[in-house]
């Protein structure tokens, strides 16, 4: 389970709705941070020889929740598995945001700080796909904001609670979202839906068209430290070393 206490309370609520009996004896946590030292101690044969089963807590089992490293235990070792589909809040948020495109990227949980969540925001918002990602409620505003500051007009869809008696949805711009949600008290993790930068800024710039530019190599490093969040020295210092014979 990814929460025992959870996975409990869950088969509690069905067992007393479907007068179901479970017959479940051994509960084990199994998340992001205690998984590698388990795996060191679970016993093949036992797989092989009884039911296990994985409950993640609300999200889809390795989609931005623990169960990969499970999956790969079981490949690896020559464990029959089998994955139940269910609910997930990927493709249910891109089916309620209206974008009507043929592709997509999930970026997950962005990193929370530093160089890290800078570059992964430029890919995203430079993307030529629809983007989407999980926030959490005391960062989504912070994300909202930065969104704002980055291109107002973007086209942003935000939803929580998918499937649930408190389903909320918002659509609109950046900039109105964030305005609209400072105002309002933030719970729950959202799913972000964001407009592809070449439907919602014109002709989409690529990294590729920037290098090809007859500009001096320290302009180029700048323009590229924009969209990149690299350092200009680090970038200016790998075009010296291409044009150096």
């Amino acid at each position: 389970c990814e929460d025992t206490r959870v996975t409990k309370k869950l088969l509690t609520l069905l067992s007393e709705k479907y007068q179901i009996t479970f017959p479940c004896t051994t509960f084990q946590s199994f998340h992001h941070h205690n998984q590698d030292k388990l795996l060191a101690t679970f016993s093949v044969t036992t797989f092989k020889e009884k039911n296990i089963v994985y409950v993640s807590d609300a999200g889809m089992p390795c989609i931005s929740d623990p169960g990969a490293t499970l999956v790969e235990f079981c490949i690896q070792n020559g464990i029959t598995y089998e994955v139940l589909p269910g609910a997930n809040a990927i493709l249910t948020a891109y089916a309620l945001s209206g974008f009507d495109y043929a592709q997509f990227s999930f970026f997950g949980f962005l990193p929370h700080k530093g160089k890290e969540r800078q570059n992964a925001f430029n890919k995203l918002m430079m993307s030529p796909f629809v983007a989407i990602v999980y926030e959490s409620p005391h960062r989504l505003l912070k994300f909202l904001e930065e969104l704002s500051v980055y291109d107002e007009n973007r086209v942003i869809f935000l939803a929580k609670e998918i499937s649930k008696k408190f389903q909320t949805t918002y659509k609109g711009s950046a900039k109105t979202l964030f305005e609209q949600l400072k105002k309002t008290a933030i719970k729950g993790e959202w799913v972000v839906v964001i407009e592809p930068q070449a439907q919602a800024s014109g002709e989409l710039i690529t990294l590729a068209d920037i290098q090809e530019l007859s500009l001096p190599p320290k302009q180029k490093a700048k323009l590229l430290s924009k969209l990149t969040g690299r350092s200009i020295k680090e970038i200016y210092q790998e075009i010296l070393d291409t044009i150096q014979p």
